[in-house]
């Protein structure tokens, strides 16, 4: 006899429908899974067999053939151990087989028989309510089950013994519910940040159009105090990007007893990162930085100290909005909307063009730290600033910024005229960083004069046809956040003071 169970495994973010197979027969006494599994997977086999001698069942003494179809997908996790032992225990006849039809089953057994959490269930949940099938997983992981579909059929037990008598009907398990993390406390204000005034128009711009920023001054002016309050400006997570947020989350296993939060992501890597940390890969598969900054921000300090390399990994999915990884016997693609933020010094000793600085090794000093970034990285940021260092006079003024709350009902009501702009061109996008060049091109088309100023004012500053485009979605943003429907010339003319003056130069 052989039973069926089915249980899920992970390309990207998309759950693929496995079929495990498990039979119990005559021949020499053995346990092999076969399937391409990997050895995660192959050694589910010992916590299979002490699980269930935990919960007072024994293996008979004969051969046990676990197969995981298709057999040319390769197999990667411990979350397939449940549904090995539910088939096994179905195989021999210690649940009815017909209930394991209507689930999609994973988890992880420890060797007492308790459920261990697992990465990925959300995903699978939603892979499984797309079967038409209920999930079972572990209870510590349900509630995050919970927010594929509210009707959905959901069983998250704490044991395998507990399931078992929930078939038998000993015992009756209650559906998890859904939950959300609530907004953190202390979430820094930019109400903190004294004087700057410059560099918090530009964080007000980069989070009402969703624009990429570098900020460059000298160490201690507060470029990072900056990017740790841009989170507290921009809108919650439309309930599209909420999924879609979770399941990178999921699969990373970042979410925190099954909570979703509405919060966009805000990721900050060390420049010692690998390419793999950041755009995802390695031996198994698994998101990125880049990826878990899914429609958030990914800050980057200390820019030039990334590995050239890895940082022109970026241009890709900066561009696409998707992380593509490659290998020889597999291809994944991984969400990456960003928003990329990023800090640096003017040069190495970080005081480069600061009145009364002399630096030892002159212009070399500058030219060699500026050149680890490549001139394509560069084109695709948007805004690039100044942050000069704080005066004493800042500090000591007892009057306290604008607070975060005031600036993110600016930033929502942008962001808001945004999306319904591009609902009526049927466009799924929600912010003008995100729009195509046909579409920028009818949005912000400027008047007479303005036209003749963008022409003049891009042929004497070379710009490429992304940084034409980009000066383009910058000045759409900057007429939003005034309320405007159509571009001016006064917003080109900023949006071009924020991306048109070579800054790194003007730094040396």
């Amino acid at each position: 006899m052989v039973s069926r169970v089915t249980t899920v495994a992970f390309q990207g973010i998309n759950a693929v429908p496995v079929d495990v197979q498990v039979q119990v027969g005559p021949g020499m006494v053995a346990f092999t899974i076969v399937g391409l599994p990997d050895k995660a997977v192959a050694e589910s086999r010992e916590r299979v067999r002490a699980a269930l001698h935990a919960s007072g069942l024994a293996l008979p003494a004969k051969r046990v053939t676990v197969n995981l179809a298709p057999a040319d997908l390769p197999k990667e996790g411990s979350h397939f151990d449940l549904p090995i032992a539910l088939g096994v225990m179905s195989a021999i006849g210690a649940i009815p087989a017909d209930f394991l039809e209507k689930y999609v089953v994973l988890g992880e057994l420890a060797l007492d028989g308790d459920l261990a959490p697992v990465a990925g269930v959300l995903p699978a949940a939603m892979g499984a309510n797309g079967l038409g099938k209920g999930l079972i997983c572990p209870q510590s992981s349900g509630s995050e089950a919970a927010w594929a579909d509210g009707d959905m059929d959901i069983l998250a037990p704490r044991s395998l013994i507990q399931l078992a008598n929930h078939f038998k009907g000993t015992q009756v398990l209650s559906r998890p519910a859904a939950k959300l993390q609530g907004i953190p406390p202390d979430l820094p204000d930019l109400a903190d940040i004294r004087g700057q005034e410059t560099a918090k128009r530009a964080i007000e711009i980069a989070a009402a159009g969703g624009h990429n920023l570098l900020m460059i001054g000298p160490p201690g002016s507060g470029k990072s105090m900056l990017a740790s309050r841009l989170p507290s400006i921009l809108p919650p997570l439309q309930p599209r990007e909420l999924l879609e947020v979770s399941m990178i989350s999921s699969l990373a296993g970042e979410l925190a007893d099954g909570k979703l939060t509405d919060r966009r992501p805000f990721r900050a890597p060390h420049h010692s990162a690998s390419m793999a940390a950041l755009v995802g890969g390695g031996m198994r598969a698994k998101p990125g930085e880049v990826s878990l900054a899914h429609h958030g921000v990914l800050f980057l300090d200390e820019l030039p100290e990334f590995n050239p390399q890895v940082l022109d990994s970026l241009r890709q999915p900066l561009e696409s909005g998707e992380a593509v990884i490659a290998r020889a016997n597999h291809r994944v693609s991984y969400p990456a909307r960003i928003q990329l933020v990023a800090a640096m010094n003017p040069c190495r000793c970080g005081h480069a063009g600061e009145p009364g600085h002399k630096c030892r090794r002159g212009e070399r000093c500058v030219t060699e730290y500026q050149s680890r970034i490549s001139g394509p990285l560069l084109d695709r940021i948007d805004l690039r600033i100044e942050v000069p260092a704080v005066t004493a006079a800042d500090l000591i003024s007892p009057s306290a910024g604008e607070a975060s709350k005031a600036v993110a009902e600016r930033v929502a009501k942008a962001r808001n005229r945004q999306r319904d702009r591009f609902l009526e061109f049927g466009q799924p996008t929600s912010t003008n960083a995100q729009a195509s060049a046909a579409i920028i091109e009818k949005i912000a088309a400027p008047d007479g004069k303005g036209l003749a100023f963008l022409r003049d004012a891009a042929d004497r500053l070379a710009l490429s046809a992304r940084g034409y485009h980009r000066v383009l979605k910058l000045a759409r943003t900057l007429a939003d956040l005034d309320g405007e429907d159509r571009v001016a010339r006064v917003h080109l003319a900023e949006a071009i003071s924020y991306r048109g003056q070579n800054i790194m130069r003007q730094a040396a």
